[in-house]
């Protein structure tokens, strides 16, 4: 009974400052004839109308990619961060050329993904891949060094294998960081594909946005922004549901420490 009350508590905790938001923005614009700033109730409607007629040719390319790209991010940034994180000496050496990497924004290299890969979804994944990369790789690594040096040692003395050293050791003490890392990753994610679907594009979210924006159809670009929104925050809902099941072991071990149930 107490878990389900909690539960409750945390959902309305969460929502109301939101559908109070929209409830205010509802009202305030039901009598807008303002050309950029139309009701809300015509923003609803063209919602419902994209979702349906433009949802094949549109909206699921735009998570295709997306999910495409934060697919490989996230393998490369795990393995590519695994090697640096146990081989200190290769990391010490590749620091400067990655943090001068890691420096350059994902969208500054829009041009180049045009140059090599073309207009396609392939260009798309690119964006985001070198984007979403970069937290995925140097939370893994954080991760990795920031394990107890004790718990390398008693793994050595014992003279575990290498495959159950990396997956029953390594991989679980620093999967906290490399989940938050992940979790960086959606975010940014969510942001390049826009990104590239502003450039030479012929589907996709962005492009609904910015083909509405010119052609001044300004309930279908504020529909296209309010669907970004919603598909940004159920993609966050859904990785904390993941988390919650992923970490179930490390709240409890951190419950432990700090004197909670046994």
């Amino acid at each position: 009974m107490r878990a389900v009350l909690g539960k409750t508590t945390n959902l309305v905790t969460e929502v109301w400052l939101p559908v109070a938001g929209f409830l205010a923005w509802w009202i305030l614009s039901s009598t807008s004839t303002s050309l950029y700033f139309p009701p809300l109730s015509r923003i609803t409607t063209e919602i419902g109308t994209v979702m349906t007629a433009r949802f094949e040719t549109d909206i699921l390319p735009s998570l295709q990619n997306l999910g495409a790209g934060l697919a490989v991010s996230v393998i490369l940034g795990i393995a590519i961060g695994l090697l640096l994180g146990l081989v200190p000496a290769l990391y010490t050496a590749l620091q400067p050329l990655l943090e001068f990497m890691r420096a350059i924004p994902g969208v500054a290299l829009l041009p180049i993904a045009l140059f090599m890969f073309g207009i396609g979804a392939e260009m798309k994944v690119a964006i985001i891949v070198f984007g979403a990369f970069w937290p995925v790789l140097m939370n893994t690594i954080d991760g990795i060094r920031g394990i107890d040096v004790l718990v390398k040692d008693v793994a050595r003395s014992y003279t575990i294998r290498r495959r159950d050293y990396l997956w029953r050791i390594i991989l679980p003490a620093a999967s906290p960081q490399i989940i938050a890392g992940i979790r960086i990753s959606v975010s940014l994610g969510v942001i390049l594909i826009v990104a590239s679907e502003y450039v030479a594009s012929t589907e996709g979210i962005g492009y609904i946005e910015l083909q509405s924006a010119r052609q001044y159809d300004m309930d279908v670009m504020w529909a296209a922004l309010l669907i970004l929104g919603i598909l940004g925050y159920l993609s966050n809902v859904l990785f904390r549901i993941i988390e919650h099941r992923l970490l179930r072991w490390h709240r409890g071990l951190r419950g432990t420490d700090q004197g909670g149930p046994q």
